[in-house]
């Protein structure tokens, strides 16, 4: 098996041979193109580890019971990860990354290595096999994570995701179940995102430890917060953190201020057309458009008659949650547009306070209950399709349900396709475009 210095040179020769000029890369065919991204990616991906494992040994010679005589305070750093940022000239989240997953590299060693072997210490007399005494309790069901990102498999950042979102889970999980599903979510890594492999860590985190969703619920919910400043120029600025389901509450707010914006106003009701075209042709940015928005909804509320009932138009928060968890108060749901589910508590407090919208699905994850012979999709059919797909189809695409158009598969008028939801898709495109999945527009 080729080693890590091995792939190093093989790779960044490979890389030189490109040329170093923009010209050099104009001759290439597409499939060249790509192939020599994909090669630049993995050199990055191995330097990327000799950073981290550079970045852990920083941080070894840097911990705390060494006081003053550390590297980092040595070299006139508040901290390794201050050193390890100054040094590679990345920012701190990504230097405190490089330590921790470098950090698990050396765990694994520590895991992996034979301790009564002859291993040459390091200059800090700490050798690959011992690792230090905080590092111990090795997290054995991490290995996998070190095996991919030794193979090239994973990257820096999708094993910073699995290991972030799998060591959030209760101590009833077992070593063998964290195991098996970091085993599944590298076998499954090849071609996604990091951000796309977070995602699945974090539902296959759930459906492990489902006792754990109201108590990272409500850690979500302590983590909310709002500051305020003037800067220089007398502009007043803000910053918002808030909890999923009242960030939702927001960001459905501000999409019904901006959606026209987004690919101009296509499949919508024709009473609605002339209100879109008037905000479309707004010489407002979609920024300050944002903004005064903002301090209109501000407005109402300070000035709202407190003897009027209010609350018909307010903007909707989604729970979906299947009828039998619902019937036997067990399980839990989730808000339509984000990823983490909700305990069956915070479900029952939205059906208490809005009541529910009944949507069957069939054992094909088809809605049955709703369809239509008009040209258009009604509210009640884009529900039922923002529940089933979750968003844009169109590959590699994560915008959410609100800011997608509903598409027939077979084209309305060209192919008599019809307006049900087994016909249907949501996909998020731009005006006068093909859809991004292949389908032509349906007003054509």
């Amino acid at each position: 098996m080729e080693t890590l210095p091995e792939s190093l040179i093989r790779t960044a020769a490979s890389v030189a041979a490109l040329g170093g000029l923009v010209v050099d890369f104009a001759p290439l065919t597409d499939g060249e193109l790509r192939s020599a991204s994909e090669l630049v990616g993995s050199l990055v991906g191995i330097g990327n580890r000799y950073a981290a494992m550079i970045a852990a040994e920083t941080a070894h010679r840097s911990r705390p019971e060494l006081g003053r005589s550390g590297m980092a305070a040595t070299a006139g750093y508040l901290s390794a990860a201050q050193m390890v940022q100054a040094t590679q000239g990345i920012s701190h989240r990504d230097a405190m990354k490089l330590i921790e997953v470098g950090t698990l590299i050396a765990r694994a060693e520590a895991g992996i290595e034979d301790s009564t072997s002859a291993a040459q210490p390091s200059p800090s007399g700490r050798s690959a096999a011992q690792g230090s005494e905080e590092d111990s309790d090795a997290p054995l069901w991490q290995f996998p994570l070190v095996a991919a990102l030794n193979s090239g498999a994973l990257s820096i950042d999708g094993a910073d995701s699995v290991r972030r979102a799998l060591g959030e889970v209760d101590a009833a999980v077992t070593l063998a179940q964290l195991t098996a599903a970091a085993e599944e979510l590298v076998a499954g890594a090849a071609g996604v995102t990091p951000e796309a492999l977070s995602r699945r860590a974090r539902q296959l985190r759930d459906r492990l430890d489902e006792q754990g969703i109201a108590r990272r619920e409500k850690q979500r919910d302590d983590l909310r917060s709002v500051r305020m400043w003037t800067d220089a120029n007398g502009m007043h600025c803000g910053f918002w953190r808030l909890a999923p389901e009242d960030g939702l509450i927001v960001a459905t707010a501000f999409d019904a201020l901006m959606s026209p914006r987004r690919g101009g106003p296509r499949f919508v009701h024709p009473d609605a057309v002339q209100a879109a075209e008037d905000l479309r042709s707004d010489t407002r940015t979609r920024e300050q458009i944002a903004a005064d928005g903002l301090v209109g909804m501000i407005r109402l509320a300070v000035d709202a008659d407190p003897t009027v009932m209010h609350g018909a138009r307010r903007p909707a928060v989604r729970v979906i949650v299947t009828g039998a968890h619902l019937s036997a108060r067990t399980g839990h749901g989730r808000l339509e547009g984000h990823a983490d589910p909700v305990p069956m508590s915070t479900v029952e407090r939205h059906v208490c306070d809005t009541g529910t919208i009944a949507l069957g699905f069939d054992d094909d994850g088809q809605c049955v209950n709703v369809g239509r012979t008009q040209r258009l999709f009604t509210e009640r059919q884009r529900i039922g399709m923002a529940v089933r797909d979750g968003g844009c189809m169109a590959p590699g695409c994560d915008r959410p349900p609100s800011w997608c158009e509903a598409h027939h598969i077979d084209n309305w008028h060209r192919d008599h396709g019809n307006t049900d939801i087994a016909d249907g898709t949501n996909c998020k495109c731009h005006p006068n475009e093909a859809c991004a999945m292949g389908y032509l527009p349906c007003a054509e």
